[in-house]
Formats: structure tokens, C-alpha cells, sequence
């Protein structure tokens, strides 16, 4: 079991799920998910397989988001087999859409990293696979043993998004620099998001003069991220994106509980409230911006 995994096995142990929070009048998407996890977790809290795609627990996440204003959902894979389980998911379900890739922490794991990649190519032509995602760099979690593969896949990854003209999704941790020369030298696919942005406010600006959209997760709830509020304060409204990363990053008054879909109109209000801006002007563009980024589900 990854660290990963038991981080949402933890999540998962603590307490009831949380209930719904009061629903969105106008919709919005959740840019970064991870049900093949959240319903693993929900579904048997000791998983040695993936919960099947079509599983009942997966359409029941998806019912619970819908019922409260989230009504599409972006599933993201993290190596080879949840890029396809997420394939296969936005196959069957018209509320999800897929993002492929190898994650960051993963890719310098891998013994044979130009195969893998070779069968991410093959999952971004999939019908309904809109973004490459997450790739990007992490230097909290790999040491410097492992970061020229993390940026070999990286910068393999901007290839495959600009040749199939796909989102480049990113995983940006204690990286912001080398994500930004990397990007730079590679040259940027048209559409790039900063999922779960942990930013400050001089490199969220730095994102919005080259045009890249900040997704910003549930911890921009939490009383210890006053950087990631600086950081929405500098985002403007035309590129910001909302997300829960679920299982992880539970919003506020939830953190440490299991994260979903349905707790996105959490973080909405949060921002909308710290932000001074009226909630379904705020939704209505974030909406706008999510289908701007991945297309109509």
C-alpha cells in the first residue's frame, strides 16, 4: 500500500461521512478528482483492487456531487492503471471526463519509464480524455536521486498534451521555479492548470501573465494557508478553477475526514466569501472556465 493510499485509508477510518452541504444554484465542476480512490476507501476500507468503474459506490459519489451543484467531475489518473480506470469511467458516465498520466512522485519509480509513457499515448486518444494530468514536479516528496526522471516525464508528458492538443495538468509541490523553466524551454501547451495551487501571490501572478489556470482545492480553507487566500486574491477570475483533489485536502469545518465531489460547494462559498464576490457570479464563471479548459462534457 503507497503512503497515498493509506493517507486515505486514515481518511476514511475517521468518523461518518460528512453531510451535504446546502447545494449550488448555479453548477459548477469539480477539476480534479479521485473517485477510483474515495469510492476504493467507502466501498470496503481495506482494498487490495480498484473499485470496478461501474461499481454502485462510484455512481453514488457521482448522484451526491450532482445533487448539490456539481455536476461534472474531471477523474485523474496517477500511473497507468487509474488513467485507464479513469478512461473507462468517463466512457460510461457522461458527468466525468479523464485526465492520464504518471504522477510526479511515481515516475522516477518506474523501472522501465519509456513504456509506461507509451501506454499513457495510447490512453490520451481515448474518447472523453481531455487533459494529461497530473504530471509535473515534486520536490517535497522525491529527493534529488530521482528528480531527472520526474523531469524527463514531465517534460514528456507537455509533448504528448501538445501533440494531441490535450490540458496539461500539473502537480506543482515545493517546485515552482523548475515547473515555470521547464514549461519554458519545453514550451507550453495552449491550456495549462495549476491543480490544488500551492502557490503564493508573486507566483500566482507569475501564472496569470503567461495564462495558466489555478485550480484551488480545500486547504485554501484551512486557518494555516493564508498564502493560498493571498495567492485566489491575486487569481483572476477568468482563470480560476475549483477542485477537491478527493480523497485528500477535506475543506473546512471537515479536514481529516474523506474529501468528495460534494463538499466542492464548501470551498466555493469560502471563496466567494473571502473574495467579496457574489457566489453564483463566482460559479458561473468558474463553470465557464472549466469548459474553456476541457470542452463540453
Amino acid at each position: 500500500m503507497s503512503k497515498r493510499e493509506q493517507r486515505a485509508k486514515d481518511r476514511a477510518s475517521r468518523g461518518e461521512r460528512p453531510p451535504a452541504p446546502e447545494p449550488l444554484a448555479v453548477p459548477v465542476a469539480d477539476n480534479h478528482s479521485h473517485l477510483d480512490i474515495v469510492a476504493g476507501w467507502t466501498w470496503d476500507g481495506d482494498r487490495s483492487e480498484t473499485v470496478p468503474f461501474d461499481h454502485p459506490t462510484v455512481t453514488a459519489e457521482l448522484d451526491a456531487a450532482e445533487a448539490v451543484g456539481v455536476d461534472r467531475v474531471v477523474q485523474v489518473g496517477i500511473d497507468v492503471p487509474s488513467s485507464a480506470w479513469a478512461a473507462d469511467l468517463a466512457a460510461h458516465d457522461a458527468r466525468v471526463l479523464a485526465a492520464v498520466a504518471l504522477h510526479p512522485n511515481d515516475a522516477p519509480r518506474l523501472t522501465d519509464l519509456d513504456a509506461a509513457l507509451a501506454e499513457i499515448e495510447k490512453l490520451v486518444q481515448r474518447p472523453r480524455v481531455v487533459a494529461l494530468g497530473e504530471t509535473g514536479m515534486d520536490f517535497f516528496r522525491t529527493d534529488s536521486g530521482g528528480r531527472a526522471q520526474q523531469e524527463e516525464s514531465f517534460r514528456a508528458h507537455i509533448a504528448l498534451a501538445k501533440t494531441y492538443d490535450k490540458t496539461l495538468m500539473i502537480h506543482d509541490r515545493d517546485a515552482h521555479d523548475d515547473v515555470l523553466r521547464v514549461l519554458s524551454e519545453e514550451g507550453a501547451p495552449d491550456r495549462v492548470v495549476l491543480h490544488c495551487f500551492s502557490g503564493d501571490a508573486e507566483f500566482a501572478a507569475s501564472c496569470a501573465d503567461r495564462g495558466y489556470y489555478m485550480s484551488f482545492a480545500g486547504n485554501v480553507t484551512f486557518k494555516n494557508a493564508p498564502t493560498l487566500r493571498e495567492a485566489a486574491a491575486v487569481c483572476p477570475p477568468e482563470l480560476m478553477l475549483i477542485e477537491t483533489d478527493a480523497p485528500f485536502m477535506t475543506p473546512m469545518p471537515h479536514r481529516g475526514r474523506q474529501n468528495g465531489p460534494f463538499l466542492v460547494p464548501l470551498t466555493m462559498r469560502f471563496l466567494a466569501d473571502y473574495l467579496d464576490r457574489d457566489l453564483d457570479t463566482l460559479c458561473a464563471a468558474v463553470s465557464d472556465n472549466t469548459e474553456r479548459v476541457y470542452g463540453s462534457w
